[in-house]
């Protein structure tokens, strides 16, 4: 009797608390947000939060890829969201999450129509390609309802509200596609003027196969090679052993005039999509290869990019051990070939050496398999003339290649000077 009598009591004492008890404000949503990037392989990653479908929050690594129109998702990430996919003879694909968020701040998917799914079971697609930690890119058609600030000295990524950042550098008045949010800005090559592409999503920078070629007719004394080493070994495509690169002497972009940027060929088939995608004429893309000491900011609301030097630094990008790599969805990678220098295969090959098909286990000791490119290839870059204990796997047999550094595509103002003759004793 005593509790039932006191029940009225307790719920009139609880109702008054919780009427009186003070309300915290609610936080206002950020409209601009700096978070750390990690570079990889010269590509800008982040961290990027999701929300599942029982409420709670998930964070993956997202990739910043303001040259790519299309989202694309891990089959993880679809799985973890909730996604209902639907899968032909080449692809997966599913309508995407309604937003996702960065440093805390929402950023909204609602225009992007379909996300882009890799057609791999969902114990092999735990990544969305081979070699890269990323889950979900950030791609053109999302980035071009905001102002970002990609800035590699200093490994900091930024997204704001139209108006709510501010730029500082000079700036070039840019050609972005209302419809997809690729950007272009004009460029000079000599006396010729063309459209180039800003990818900061590709690791390396491309001309179109008819402007590549011209210009290695005309100038035969700019460094070029065969084979995609270093940055240019993109994914790991079966052509990349075939791939020209070239360092262009000098070129303008905007309002810089940028020395010594290594390009390559544009496959032909690869190009007439990407200038289909640009939506005008173009001649090719500069990647974030030839970027690294700026911080890059693009404000979509005003057609207008900013570079702003952050540093001046030489970085010895091609200062590598020549091979062509392709990751694999086991974690591992395989040898596509072997980039020449001075006219001979610059790592052994035949029965000894290293032959397509090959996988390499480790560098120097040090385990690859489960690594991402990015950090394979710091394992095999250094300076000229080091060397590196390649241990390499074939037919299930384990063995060791000893290759040196070599200094690929040497800068243009080197290539000029003329060797110095011995001194005679």
């Amino acid at each position: 009797m005593r509790f039932t009598a006191a029940l009225p009591v307790l719920v009139l004492y609880t109702a008054a608390f919780t009427q009186s008890a003070p309300r915290l404000p609610s936080q206002p949503e950020p409209t601009s947000v700096t978070v750390p990037v990690t570079l990889d392989h010269n590509r800008v990653l982040i961290d990027v939060g999701l929300t599942l479908p029982d409420g709670s929050t998930r964070q993956v690594r997202g990739w910043v890829d303001n040259g790519n129109p299309d989202l694309c998702l891990s089959r993880r990430v679809a799985t973890l969201v909730g996604l209902s996919v639907a899968c032909d003879d080449r692809s997966c694909s599913a309508a995407p999450p309604q937003e996702i968020a960065i440093g805390g701040m929402k950023i909204s998917l609602k225009e992007i129509k379909e996300a882009i799914i890799p057609l791999k079971p969902p114990s092999a697609a735990v990544v969305m390609d081979p070699g890269m930690p990323s889950e979900i890119n950030i791609p053109a058609t999302v980035l071009r309802s905001y102002a970002v600030l990609v800035n590699f000295p200093d490994r900091q990524f930024t997204i704001a509200r139209p108006g709510q950042l501010r730029f500082n550098g000079v700036q070039a008045k840019a050609i972005v596609n209302s419809q997809n949010g690729l950007v272009q800005i004009p460029g000079k090559i000599g006396n010729e003027k063309y459209n180039l592409a800003l990818d900061l999503g590709s690791s390396i920078s491309f001309l179109s196969d008819d402007l590549f070629g011209k210009l290695a007719g005309t100038h035969a004394d700019w460094p070029h090679m065969t084979g995609a080493v270093g940055p240019a070994n993109m994914w790991g495509l079966d052509d990349e052993p075939k791939w020209k690169l070239m360092r262009v002497d000098r070129m303008g972009y905007g309002p810089l005039f940028l020395s010594d940027v290594a390009v390559a060929d544009f496959p032909p088939d690869r190009f007439a999509l990407f200038e289909k995608r640009a939506g005008v004429p173009t001649s090719g893309l500069l990647g974030a290869e030839a970027l690294l000491n700026y911080r890059i900011g693009i404000d979509y609301a005003h057609s207008t990019v900013y570079f702003d030097i952050g540093r001046l630094f030489n970085f010895p990008d091609f200062d590598v051990v020549g091979l062509i790599l392709r990751p694999e969805d086991n974690g591992g990678f395989t040898i596509l070939g072997v980039a020449d220098y001075d006219g001979k295969p610059s790592v052994p090959q035949g029965s000894d050496g290293v032959q397509p098909g090959d996988h390499l286990v480790a560098v120097g000791g040090i385990p690859v398999p489960g690594s991402t490119l990015g950090q394979v290839w710091s394992m095999l870059g250094g300076s000229p003339g080091q060397e590196r204990v390649l241990t390499v796997e074939r037919a299930g047999q384990k063995f060791t290649v000893v290759a040196k550094v070599q200094h690929f595509l040497g800068d243009v103002q080197q290539e000029k000077q003329p060797k110095k003759s011995p001194k005679k004793k």
